[in-house]
């Protein structure tokens, strides 16, 4: 029984932490004081028996086998925990540089980027350096996304803008680019009059400026606290997505923000001359006769799917077939289909170019009544149609 009692005390003492030993030995040791003490006033009075005093003794026994298990398991646990905290150290102070996977590195990166950003904590320099940015945090960079990872939220949405797919996109801070692609010595050698035109009034550059735009990730606790792959995925998910969102919504937007007209394909300001027919189809035929034939060559035809949808019902007239068909068959061009396009643009897409500045801002917010954590992303970017003359609007104008 003696021996029992102490494997039974072993075994519970294995399931416990650190903390909660250390309180059963102070709990034990102040019991077994106590008894030790009783046994000494026993051994001492004559009026004692010598069985009280034997069962003092063994009182003593048990408590003292119970306070050696509960030690060695505390001991044990505390070597354990030493050396695990000691790992630790160590792989902290070697930073990232102990892991191999290029792929596992910029995760892990990423995560403790988003993570110290979030909670407000310093971001250690091998951070920066996984991320392919090199920049001191005393001069600043700790306050820039770093480049490779701008490249990637920038030239990789998950919600698609499918004009990423038409125009030219480039990440050039300062970019300023020649309108045509070459040039010769006598300049009448342009064949399309507007082209000529708009050169003339416009000059032969486009200087690209930088326009502020921001977008929120939301990060939940839950998201925070999860793998770094779910935290890394979710976050850059999410700012793709949000800058996908906004250059189409300057791109076709209907009334410009002040200073963001020139972004716009239906803005007053780049005034792209509009061809109308008595109906969508007829007119979409006219804009594209109407390009010159440099840019007809290439031209594609950005379009919702409603208004295509509108031109096949009324082409069908209840044939079936017709909706078989491939857009292009149906219009003589290739067709993308984009919600925003509230009116056929029909062109040669290379002529618009959506640039970047890679100098991109992080930042940290809290909804205190949600608890969401906002990793806000600041972009600057631009979109300049390049050649006004390369592009028509399709406009139906209905004859009385």
């Amino acid at each position: 029984m003696k021996m029992l009692l102490p494997l039974n005390i072993q075994m519970f003492a294995g399931d416990q932490t650190l903390y909660e030993l250390k309180q059963a030995m102070a709990t034990i040791g102040q019991q077994l004081k106590k008894v030790e003490g009783e046994l000494s006033a026993k051994a001492i009075d004559p009026s004692a028996s010598i069985e009280d005093i034997q069962a003092q003794q063994k009182s003593k026994e048990d408590l003292q086998a119970r306070f050696n298990v509960i030690k060695q398991q505390h001991d044990e646990l505390e070597t354990e925990q030493k050396a695990k905290f000691a790992q630790q150290a160590a792989m902290k102070q070697a930073g990232l540089s102990n892991i191999e996977d290029p792929k596992q590195k910029r995760t892990e990166a990423f995560a403790s980027l988003v993570r110290s950003t979030v909670r407000n904590q310093p971001i250690e320099q091998d951070v920066f350096a996984a991320l392919g940015d090199n920049t001191s945090p005393a001069t600043g960079g700790e306050k820039f996304l770093p480049k490779t990872v701008a490249q990637e939220i920038i030239t990789e949405p998950l919600v698609k803008n499918p004009m990423r797919d038409l125009v030219t996109v480039t990440s050039v801070p300062n970019l300023e680019i020649p309108k045509l692609s070459y040039t010769i010595d006598d300049d009448n050698f342009i064949a399309d009059t507007e082209t000529a035109k708009e050169l003339k009034l416009e000059g032969s550059t486009v200087t690209f400026g930088r326009f502020k735009s921001k977008v929120f990730a939301g990060v939940s606790e839950t998201v925070l606290a999860g793998t770094h792959t779910n935290l890394v995925s979710h976050v850059e998910n999410s700012l793709r997505s949000g800058l996908a969102a906004k250059e189409k919504k300057v791109q076709f937007a209907a009334t410009p923000k002040a200073g963001e007209e020139h972004m716009s394909f239906y803005s007053t300001q780049n005034a792209i001359k509009e061809v109308e027919g008595p109906n969508l189809y007829k007119a979409i035929k006219a804009a594209i006769a109407d390009l010159h034939e440099d840019y007809r060559e290439n031209a594609k035809i950005v379009m919702t799917f409603a208004d295509y949808s509108e031109i096949i019902e009324t082409l069908a007239n209840g044939n079936a077939t017709l909706y078989a068909a491939q857009p292009e068959q149906i219009l003589g061009k290739p067709v993308v289909f984009v919600d925003a396009a509230t009116k056929p643009i029909v062109g040669d897409f290379s002529y618009a170019h959506l640039n970047y500045d890679l100098n991109v801002l992080y930042e940290t917010d809290k909804d205190v009544k949600t608890g969401v954590n906002a990793f806000v992303l600041t972009a600057w970017f631009d979109h300049r149609i390049k050649l006004k003359s390369a592009f028509r609007i399709a406009k139906v104008t209905p004859t009385p």
